[in-house]
């Protein structure tokens, strides 16, 4: 399936979706912060270029949105142009509607970039997983048959006091964190990340986690994946829940 066709298929499903969310929200207690979601969006052909979607209901004001972002893995940077940001108004307008709204506004960007090869997980945390602390992952590329894998790698991922360029000890009395990732293989350990004055986009980063590791479909290679990592800014009622692409390939 393009995302010329999952835009129609989102337009489709918008009011059903929309009004199950409204009676599950109806029903669930209300938690301080904003934690996003992810939505893998996909690779583009030659695997230079990857795409997601963070998306959820702003803390405070209860309004849905948006981002989509397009990386180029080969600078470890944002495309121009993106993050596609669009967030709603009114808590009125659906988390439904204001994700449509992203996908039309980034077809273009699909279009230019060719992504359209789909997601692999490679391995995941999941967020109701417990006894987890999000620190260490094992990985490998996913084979054909059940539970073979190409690999065996570790993620390690620690957090350090930094400088960041939002006035964090202002705003929230708490110094700004960095990450550190490293991959490890058959007992050498690779330096993957390791932050330096963080970026105004980042905020006020308390922690980070490890989500998950992704790669392309039939390229499922460590050249080719993608650690996302969970960052945790201050936000208006709590830290909220943000998203970070990082390429292990570099």
């Amino acid at each position: 399936m393009n995302w010329m066709q999952l835009s129609v298929e989102r337009v489709v499903m918008g009011r059903l979706a929309a009004s199950a969310f409204a009676l599950l929200a109806m029903a669930m207690p209300a938690l301080a912060g904003d934690r996003a979601l992810i939505d893998y969006v996909g690779f583009s052909q030659d695997f230079r270029y990857f795409a997601f979607e963070e998306f959820g209901i702003q803390d405070g004001s209860g309004f849905a949105y948006s981002s989509l972002y397009v990386v180029d893995l080969d600078t470890d940077s944002w495309v121009v142009g993106t993050p596609v940001r669009f967030q709603a108004e009114t808590e009125e307008t659906s988390l439904q509607a204001v994700r449509d709204t992203v996908v039309e506004k980034a077809l273009g960007h699909m279009a230019e970039f060719k992504i359209d090869v789909p997601v692999e997980i490679a391995a995941m945390i999941g967020d109701g997983a417990s006894d987890t602390d999000g620190k260490t992952i094992k990985f490998g590329a996913p084979s054909y048959l059940p539970g073979a894998v190409s690999g065996n790698y570790t993620l390690g991922l620690t957090s350090f006091p930094t400088v960041a360029t939002s006035p964090c000890a202002e705003w929230f009395d708490v110094a700004p964190m960095g990450y550190e990732l490293t991959i490890a293989d058959s007992g050498t350990s690779r330096l993957v990340h390791r932050d330096q004055n963080l970026p105004r986009s980042r905020g006020c980063p308390m922690e980070y986690r490890i989500h998950s590791v992704v790669m392309p479909f039939q390229g499922a290679t460590l050249s080719n994946a993608v650690a996302i990592i969970s960052v945790y800014p201050g936000g208006f009622e709590g830290p909220d829940r943000r998203f970070l692409a990082v390429p292990l390939g570099l």
